[in-house]
């Protein structure tokens, strides 16, 4: 068959010359690869270098250059800051806040076009793959301004002697093994990721791109995701887990799924800590406008919206019955936003069904008691430390809608002053009709009162205060209120009623209506509190909102007080006349026994 195909001779010079071409070509390739592939290492070295101002150097063991495939490949790539070049630029506050270190054992570069890159130097890629990088970042804060820098040239202008532009279609980073190492605090903070991906698409740099304000990093598009994150605190006082985690450039939003942080073993937190407990879940959290370049740089947090979608908060007050050396006020958000190591601001903080359960332990009855806010959503504004912004508007509002034990519906607004140094905050709301009785899982372990019937109708209360004091106005609406007073049954391990008291406080001290006729004008406490240092924000609020609805009831401590004693005094009294009755009975006893024993010895 072969020979009926090649017995003409133009067949036989058409074979001849395609195989001659193709020869030609292989044996091109060849000669390209092994004379190019210096040349194009030498390249990229000199252009790193370039770029850099000499702080990075870049090797690698080898480079093919495959022509007929029109793809480069680099091994065993290392990219490394030079020391010496970054302690001289820090001498002269040139140095960047970030260095980096990149190890890539394979780097696949697709679709290049060396004839462009070697005659019209136009470096033009279709795709860059680098699977399995090990990439470091270390931060420290050198400068705070891009303007310090004394070489203002864009980076084409920098490669323009030698490069006309630069295009890459798209860069794939394939599972990132990921250092981050934070110098800015008393301590290095180390974050490491696994199971990271990083996707760049359109880099393009040239006199056109130079400027450009819509590409970041010169690229139209920049994608990170992160799977199953866990970490630990600084403290080590809590573990965290992250299910995903996306930051999209071109929106400017980080998206994070499954965000979970539990404490540690309950003992071993409060032996470390004098700090409130908290669990924290959030099924999604979404940042929009967010300056990822900004916060990279310089730990500038800056968005425009933060959104918290499902979860819950618990919040455990310590029970550590030894004080605290330093004044708890870092508990207070007007002074614990001053605590994150960073310029941040946030225009609007959207909380969207979140519970909030807030517990408190009572060593006198060796119980605990809980609040429940259920279902909250509402909004926080001007959530920031940035001066400039503090200097504009210096207030944080918070506006929040919930379910109070699952039952009423609770509104609140608070003020926040963000400069005030006595941390000035104040706070008001309302609560809507429910049942009493459904208070009394907090009121019992923690105030040793039972309600045994009642219903709110209404909960009104304004409160102004600082790290100081609290004082304000509370009015509470109900009808048809008892109460059980109680206390610790030690044997039974178990609060008991006090019979005597709570007769008496239901007949001569409890108010059971507000107002006390129907049509009636209500009755409003005035309250004042003052707080001691080692008492945290969370506790501070209830207790001073306790502290002025107890008295609404008649409940107040002074009258509670004097009715426990008032009853004790009671049962002791019953206590003495039974002892008193008892010896009269035995006196009488003893006359009788006489009179018959004489009435014997007369008989004798």
């Amino acid at each position: 068959m072969a020979v009926k195909i090649l017995k003409r001779r133009w067949h036989k010079v058409t074979v001849g010359i395609s195989l001659a071409f193709i020869f030609l070509i292989i044996g091109l390739s060849i000669f390209v690869n092994s004379h190019w592939s210096p040349i194009l290492a030498k390249k990229v070295k000199e252009e790193v270098a370039l770029s850099s101002g000499g702080l990075y150097t870049i090797n690698f063991s080898s480079a093919e250059l495959h022509v007929i495939r029109g793809s480069i490949v680099f091994y065993n790539v290392t990219l490394k800051p030079d020391t010496n070049v970054y302690n001289l630029k820090k001498q002269q506050h040139l140095a960047p806040n970030n260095l980096v270190e990149l190890q890539i054992k394979r780097l696949v570069i697709s679709h290049i076009h060396p004839l462009r890159l070697y005659f019209k130097k136009k470096l033009d890629i279709d795709e860059v793959i680098i699977n399995d990088p090990q990439v470091n970042i270390s931060y420290k804060l050198n400068h705070t301004k891009d303007t310090i820098l004394k070489d203002n040239r864009t980076l084409w202008q920098k490669l323009s002697k030698n490069l006309r532009s630069i295009h890459i279609g798209s860069i794939i980073l394939g599972d990132i093994k990921f250092r981050y190492d934070d110098y800015s605090g008393n301590k290095v903070a180390i974050s490491e990721f696994r199971e990271m991906n990083v996707s760049a698409h359109d880099l393009l740099i040239d006199s056109t791109t130079q400027a450009d304000k819509s590409r970041l990093l010169y690229c139209k598009d920049i994608t990170a995701e992160l799977n199953n994150y866990t970490f630990k605190t600084a403290s080590g006082l809590y573990t965290g887990k992250v299910d995903h985690i996306k930051l999209s450039m071109p929106k400017s939003q980080l998206n994070i799924e499954g965000l979970t942080l539990k404490p540690i073993n309950t003992d071993a937190f409060f032996a470390k800590s004098h700090k409130d407990k908290f669990t924290l879940h959030l099924d999604s959290v979404q940042l929009n406008h967010f300056d990822f370049l900004s916060y990279h740089k310089y730990r500038i947090f800056n968005a425009s919206s933060l959104i918290l979608h499902n979860g819950g908060i618990e919040i455990f007050g310590n029970p550590n019955s030894i004080k605290p050396s330093t004044d708890r006020v870092v508990t207070f958000p007007n002074a614990g936003i001053f605590k994150i190591n960073a310029d941040m601001k946030i225009d609007t903080t959207f909380i969207k069904h979140i519970n909030i359960t807030y517990t408190e332990y009572n060593s006198k009855t060796d119980q605990t008691g809980s609040l429940f806010f259920n279902n909250t959503s509402g909004q926080l504004l001007n959530l920031t430390t940035n001066p400039a912004a503090l200097q504009k508007n210096n207030i944080a509002t918070v506006q929040l809608t919930s379910y109070f034990m699952n039952r009423g519906k609770f509104n609140l607004q608070m003020l926040f002053n963000l400069t005030d140094d006595n941390k000035s905050f104040s706070y008001k709301g309302s609560l809507g009709p429910m049942d009493l009785k459904v208070v009394n899982q907090v009121t019992m372990p923690l105030t040793m009162v039972k309600i045994t019937s009642g219903s709110v109708k209404q909960l009104d209360f304004d409160i102004h205060a600082n790290k100081n004091k609290a004082s304000g106005k509370i009015t509470l609406l109900y009808n048809n209120a008892k109460v059980s007073l109680l206390k610790v049954d030690t044997v039974f391990d178990k609060l008991k009623q006090r019979p005597f008291a709570t007769l008496y406080a239901n007949i001569f001290i409890l108010k059971h209506n507000n107002p006390d006729i129907e049509g009636g004008k209500p009755r409003s406490c005035f309250v004042s509190y003052e707080r001691q240092p080692d008492i945290p924000f969370f506790k501070y609020v209830w207790q001073t909102l306790l502290t002025g609805i107890k008295p609404s009831i008649g409940l107040d401590k002074k009258t509670q007080d004097a009715t426990v004693e008032r009853a004790n005094q009671q049962a002791i009294n019953k206590q003495n006349r039974k002892l008193k009755k008892q010896q009269r009975i035995q006196k009488r006893a003893e006359r009788k026994k006489k009179r018959e024993e004489k009435k014997l010895e007369a008989g004798l």
